[in-house]
């Protein structure tokens, strides 16, 4: 049974995503090269090539940070050390591919961009170090302390006082 399917989700959106970019960047990269393309005096090829590339670097990242929510979907906690800075990266790069797609693309890209940031956030925050998912396990039907209700804590004054009572009044003697 799947609690949270955010982590899911991002995972498969990151997936396609990846794939996305790699193809993207390698299509630029070809069209660079059937064109003789140059810019500001380049070698096309070495236009080409680092299209390529990049898309490629890019693509692994992103399926990297798909595969981390997807150990997080199926593990069903939350993502630590490596897994959790490279989560807090691909939102920061969605961030800034965000307003970079609202200022040159338009509108559509950017709240793609924005969704998958808020999800990935969500993925982060979503789950308790400690106890896995946030509120996934129900409260006892009784309530907290039982069936005589919530304990309160004793004080170091005792049972009725209270650290925030004031001071005896001085006597004069």
């Amino acid at each position: 049974m799947i609690r949270r399917p955010v982590a899911w989700v991002v995972a498969v959106v990151l997936f396609v995503e990846a794939l996305g970019v790699a193809m993207l960047n390698w299509l630029m990269g070809n069209l660079v090269d059937a064109q003789n393309m140059s810019l500001a005096g380049l070698d096309p090829d070495a236009m080409s090539m680092s299209s390529k590339i990049g898309g490629v670097v890019f693509g692994l990242y992103f399926a990297l940070c798909a595969l981390v929510a997807l150990l997080v979907g199926v593990r069903d906690r939350q993502p630590a050390g490596l897994g959790r800075v490279l989560l807090i990266s691909a939102a920061v790069v969605h961030g800034l591919l965000g307003a970079v797609a609202w200022a040159l693309i338009g509108w559509p890209q950017f709240v793609f961009m924005i969704v998958m940031l808020g999800l990935i956030v969500l993925v982060l925050v979503t789950y308790d170090a400690r106890r896995g998912p946030v509120a996934a396990e129900p409260q006892d039907a009784q309530g907290p302390g039982g069936p005589e209700g919530p304990k309160e804590p004793e004080s170091p004054q005792g049972a009725g006082g209270s650290p925030l009572t004031s001071p005896p009044a001085p006597t004069t003697p």
